[in-house]
């Protein structure tokens, strides 16, 4: 087995949405993507007083890739032109296949708006391949219990299992392309091995904390670029962190994104604009 080599370290940089401390390691100055891992914004951490307006994301419309929610801390209520509804909860997620083309609207629920409270979430951005671009819209969402925790033989490191195996036990979401994706905790001190990532692209985020990878620090709020060879990676936690970990088969497709929408061409995305404007974003439920 070989190790993963660190390629290069990037900083999230601060991109508030109104009054919502947000973050985004990606896509960043010197990383326009990891495809198929394309965009992700940290929302938080950050404290909401009482009689708040909560999240500003109201209805808008998607196509052509997935979006996978965390939600660490505080709550979030979706619904959807497929006729999804959800409140998920702290340490819930939410895995969107956007597909052919949906309206979504994430906000908070009436009861954060007036208690106020802890509020920390991030939205991450997968890419489709082309002959899944169009494919059927759908919609998973899972609170914590719903999602199995799989811990060292030690207790020291939880990663919570969301798509993809490990240790014989299978997260509860069925990829479209097969990527792995997981939330890991780990305590100060502790390790953490992943392995069978041959020809896989890694996407590691340090939400909370600091590790070492390759004897390297990776602080909070940083995302982690690594070289395409190598089948393990090994992570120490310097302090207890928090990190989204998860790995994908590379898509070697153009990309072409205009704001809501990733296609691979720009006739592509011209057509999601009329189809958007025609009102074929609402769709049947599945």
């Amino acid at each position: 087995m070989t190790a993963r080599t660190l390629k290069a370290i990037h900083r999230a940089y601060r991109d508030d949405i109104a009054d919502l401390t947000t973050r985004r390691p990606l896509p960043g100055p010197d990383v326009p993507h990891l495809n198929p891992f394309l965009f992700l914004n940290h929302h938080g951490p950050q404290i909401y007083p009482p009689h708040n307006h909560g999240l500003p994301f109201g209805p808008h419309p998607h196509r052509g890739f997935e979006t996978v929610t965390f939600v660490l801390d505080g709550n979030l209520a979706h619904s959807d032109t497929g006729g999804h509804e959800s409140v998920i909860d702290a340490g819930g997620i939410q895995w969107m296949t956007a597909g052919s083309g949906l309206i979504h609207a994430e906000l908070s629920p009436r009861s954060f708006m007036e208690q106020g409270g802890d509020l920390e979430i991030l939205q991450l951005w997968l890419n489709l391949p082309s002959h899944l671009k169009m494919t059927a819209p759908r919609y998973v969402g899972l609170q914590e219990p719903d999602i199995p925790v799989v811990t060292s033989a030690d207790g020291t490191t939880r990663v919570q299992l969301i798509a993809g195996e490990r240790n014989g036990v299978r997260g509860p979401i069925d990829s479209l392309t097969g990527a792995f994706m997981s939330v890991v905790r780990m305590s100060e001190g502790s390790r953490a091995t992943f392995d069978a990532l041959a020809g896989r692209v890694l996407f590691l985020y340090v939400v909370r904390g600091s590790v070492v990878v390759g004897g390297r620090r990776i602080e909070q709020f940083h995302l982690a670029e690594f070289a395409e060879e190598g089948d393990v990676l090994t992570i120490d936690a310097a302090q207890p962190a928090v990190l989204l970990f998860g790995h994908a088969a590379p898509i070697h497709e153009p990309i072409a994104a205009r704001g809501p929408f990733v296609m691979n061409t720009q006739a592509e995305l011209n057509q999601a604009v009329v189809d958007y404007h025609a009102g074929k974003f609402h769709v049947a439920p599945a």
